[in-house]
């Protein structure tokens, strides 16, 4: 490649609004290759001459960071939402040059020494909070990383590292393949009776897919997989308890026997994590995850969790109760609880989310979401569309404005689900960070940009996107995560917006913006019929609040079920010892669950969340976080809803501490800069329904 096409190349601007409407899969193997090789020339240059000041060592390291999470970050953001075979291609074969890197920034003794020099030299004192925690969190991370390690231990903890890798890759691929292995074939439309036409629709498009090609909806055959999306509306609306028992029974025990089985995996995970943290210091993996985390202490959990749980567990048993009276059945099992859970449900509430969607056209969704930024924080959100090019035509671009009416940040919204390139769920990520930027001895500050993401139902015909209330939620979501990204105040840019924001606290401002879906003056402000304008009636409003916490306290106990398993697994339990991983499962079952395990539940062989994702020794994070949101949303609660003047007050204080400090200071700090005081669970409890059982 010549250097005039590599000029050319839209992947190595490096700065600005990314050129979404230039780059081609082909262009990122040769900008990538190009990029690294100079910051590999940039990185030893920095080691060679380093010097330990704010200068000479955190600027010319941001400078690099940005170059790559520019160019590198735009190829990521691709491949979740214009994916295709030559850009998976592209993207797989430069991603181990990344990593490696990355890693070897994180390993760099010059620059961990330089960061040392840094953290006790007399410049200390002046630097801003912000910088003080840029310092600190980059030192300990370097230390994470094995920075300090020499010779045969430095050896051992990188082959850790890789052996590790591959063990969650193993760990996922085969619950992918045990997954995808078990299919029920069913003929008999009794085998069916009670599934939507929706289920019955895909069941018979997967019976074509296995060549049954005259499979219809109607007369199948069918065929019910393992997959959410099948397995779901089958445990939810099948009459057959016996093909409900079948596939529940399959689902609790993927992975566990034959070629894809994961114990072996679990223990060697398990073993592996211990001794990383050995190496680094740490007695148990828990101590080594809750290092980077909020949580101070593994004690702190679970007086967290146990606390939840005391209130959780009487409601959960309670619910259980009502169900069987309801099923008029005293033995109901594993299988038959989503079943009469959803048929509880609507007798209850004598409504289903479907007729809701009419009063939630997107349009006005939006008009209500800007609205409540306005009336709690005092910006004004504006359409920017073709300011900025875009990966796709349905892709929207905002402009917010501050009280001034100055422009202080910008989004793209992709609100609509594309099966076909975009992958599912729905996610905030950064696009450019708050700097300040000197140049040619003019200072500016560079505005930060976000992409808020999400997979709501299209636009049909020449009717608007009509939403599903959970859709409304998401949506209320992802934009919390947004305003934290776009509305902070913090210049640097390793600790603006989400930057250096601790795991367990990073949900606060999105779980806060749902409690707003549920507000009376917001919800009747957005809610109105897309054909005759009408308002929802009232009647559909107390069906929601009331719906709100149907079945909450065996929600939240599964969760805490999930929470504690997962910590006393990286913490207190021996590889190699008395107990099996499952024995403590079952141990901790005893009382985090209302029915206890089958004898057959290999549960842990499918929990890929702490086995081949980011939640090891984390996923109490779920419910640390919910506790400051309900609490965040808990101080408008008690100046009154109602009341506009003290909501704008407490909407400012809000936006000055939770959403401007970003990751300048420890998010306990700042919370207790917002609310007075340590956050409290009564909150979470109450909006849960669950405080007259805790009490």
């Amino acid at each position: 490649m010549t250097n005039a096409t590599i000029t050319e190349n839209p992947l190595l601007i490096g700065k600005g609004l990314p050129p979404f409407d230039k780059i081609e899969p082909s262009h990122v193997v040769p900008a990538m290759t190009e990029l690294l090789k100079q910051l590999e020339t940039d990185l030893t240059n920095l080691e060679k001459d380093v010097t330990p000041t704010w200068e000479g060592l955190v600027e010319p390291l941001t400078t690099m960071e940005e170059k790559l999470g520019w160019s590198w970050g735009m190829v990521g953001h691709l491949m979740g939402v214009k994916n295709s075979p030559e850009l998976r291609e592209a993207y797989e074969k430069i991603q181990p040059e990344v990593v490696k890197f990355y890693n070897k920034v994180s390993q760099s003794k010059p620059l961990y020494e330089a960061f040392k020099e840094l953290r006790h030299s007399a410049d200390w004192d002046t630097f801003e909070p912000a910088q003080q925690r840029i310092i600190e969190s980059s030192l300990r991370d370097f230390e994470l990383s094995g920075v300090g390690l020499e010779g045969e231990t430095k050896e051992r903890f990188n082959q850790i590292q890789l052996e590790l890798a591959e063990l969650s890759t193993k760990f996922s691929n085969n619950v992918l393949d045990a997954t995808k292995a078990f299919k029920l074939k069913l003929t008999d439309k009794q085998a069916v009776d009670g599934l939507p036409d929706s289920a019955l629709s895909l069941m018979a498009q997967t019976a074509k897919a296995e060549g049954e090609e005259d499979a219809t909806p109607e007369n199948g055959p069918w065929v019910v997989t393992l997959d959410y999306p099948s397995y779901i509306p089958f445990m939810k609306y099948a009459t057959s308890s016996e093909l409900r028992e079948k596939l529940y029974k399959a689902f609790i025990s993927r992975a566990s026997d034959g070629e894809l089985n994961n114990k072996a995996n679990i223990d060697r995970i398990l073993e592996l994590r211990r001794e990383k943290a050995n190496i680094l210091g740490f007695d148990t993996f828990a101590e080594l995850s809750l290092a980077r985390k909020m949580a101070p202490s593994v004690e702190a959990v679970e007086k967290l969790s146990k606390e939840l749980r005391v209130a959780a567990y009487d409601a959960a048993i309670e619910e259980f109760e009502e169900l069987k009276a309801f099923a008029g059945k005293d033995d109901l099992k594993h299988w038959d609880t989503t079943y009469w859970a959803e048929k509880q449900k609507e007798a209850k509430f004598e409504f289903n989310e479907e007729e809701l969607r009419p009063y939630f056209p997107l349009p006005q969704v939006l008009d209500g979401l800007f609205g409540l930024a306005k009336r709690l924080f005092g910006v004004t959100i504006t359409p920017a569309d073709g300011q900025a090019p875009v990966w796709h035509e349905d892709v929207r671009y905002f402009q917010i404005n501050n009280e001034q009416g100055d422009a202080i940040a910008h989004f793209y919204l992709d609100p609509y689900s594309r099966p076909a390139e975009k992958r599912g769920g729905a996610w905030m990520n950064d696009c450019i960070g708050r700097a300040k930027m000197t140049v040619e001895d003019k200072t500016t500050i560079r505005l930060p940009v976000a992409y808020l993401i999400c997979n709501q139902t299209p636009p049909v015909g020449d009717k608007p996107s009509l939403m599903t209330f959970m859709e409304v939620n998401t949506l209320f979501h992802e934009f919390g995560h947004g305003l934290q990204h776009m509305l902070t105040n913090v210049d640097y840019v390793g600790a603006a917006g989400i930057n250096n924001v601790e795991w367990d606290a990073v949900e606060l401002p999105s779980q806060f913006m749902e409690n707003w879906c549920y507000d009376r003056p917001t919800l009747f402000g957005m809610a109105k019929h897309y054909e005759t304008g009408e308002t929802l009636p009232e009647e559909y409003y107390q069906k929601l609040l009331a719906a709100k916490n149907y079945m909450s306290g065996s929600a939240m106990l599964r969760q805490l079920h999930f929470g504690l398993v997962d910590i006393e697994l990286h913490h207190r339990y021996q590889p190699g010892g008395e107990e099996t991983p499952n024995d403590v499962r079952d141990r901790i079952a005893e009382n985090t669950t209302v029915l206890k395990p089958l004898p057959e539940d290999n549960f842990l062989c499918s929990f890929g969340h702490i086995f081949a994702g980011g939640y090891a020794a984390g996923y109490y994070s779920y419910k640390w976080a919910e506790v400051l949101s309900a609490d965040a949303f808990a101080a408008f609660e008690e100046v009154g809803l109602e009341n506009e003047s003290a909501i704008a007050t407490v909407g400012k204080k809000y936006r000055n501490t939770i959403l401007s400090l970003g990751g300048s200071l420890h998010p306990m700090e700042v919370f207790k800069q917002f609310r007075g005081r340590e956050p409290q669970t009564e909150p979470l409890l109450r909006h849960s329904g669950l405080l007259a059982t805790a009490s």
